[in-house]
């Protein structure tokens, strides 16, 4: 199988995601060793963000958010990609090397940067609330099959609030995928 390169250093949370991602791509894996990530590691990303893109792609789990925080928080700028916790399941574990390559590399074509400026066109709460993705019964079914559609990985409301702003997406966009 030959190696696909891809040009963006990649973050991961461990050595089995890198030892699964180095198996079909030629790329600059940086590991987080777990949720506390260690300052030498942000210095090094902040550096390299200069020069670069950077995606992490962390397991849909707790820590998994735990260290996207921390990264967004530390470096402006980053991406995100998303597999999805039904697609990194095997043997009872949840994570990244759990995943397949071919899901590795549908969630890397699919990017969520960090955030985006307002626009005109952005959603707030009332709009969330109106589409029946918040403060409804069948909400958080509603959200996780939006998540799904546009590779959002796992959102609550504020999440999904953030992301779907910094992709751009329009009303009318999300009215068709919740109608449409």
């Amino acid at each position: 199988m030959t190696k696909q390169d891809y040009p963006a250093i990649i973050v991961v949370e461990g050595a089995s995601d890198k030892a699964l991602l180095t198996s079909f791509l030629n790329a600059e894996i940086v590991i987080t060793n777990g949720s506390d990530v260690p300052r030498e590691t942000i210095d090094y990303l902040k550096e390299a963000k200069k020069t670069r893109d950077i995606v992490v792609l962390t397991d849909p789990d707790s820590p998994g958010k735990r260290i996207r925080d921390v990264l967004d928080q530390e470096i402006p700028g980053l991406l995100h990609a998303f597999v999805p916790k039904e697609k990194c399941i095997k043997r009872h574990k949840v994570g990244i090397a759990e995943s397949s390559p071919a899901d590795v590399l549908e969630a890397l074509s699919h990017l969520v940067p960090a955030s985006k400026e307002a626009t005109p066109n952005h959603f707030v709460y009332a709009d969330l609330f109106e589409l029946g993705l918040i403060g409804q019964e069948d909400s958080a079914a509603l959200r996780d099959r939006i998540c799904h559609r546009y590779h959002l990985g796992m959102c609550n409301g504020k999440t999904l609030l953030r992301r779907l702003n910094a992709l751009g997406i329009t009303k009318e966009q999300l009215q068709e995928a919740i109608y449409g």
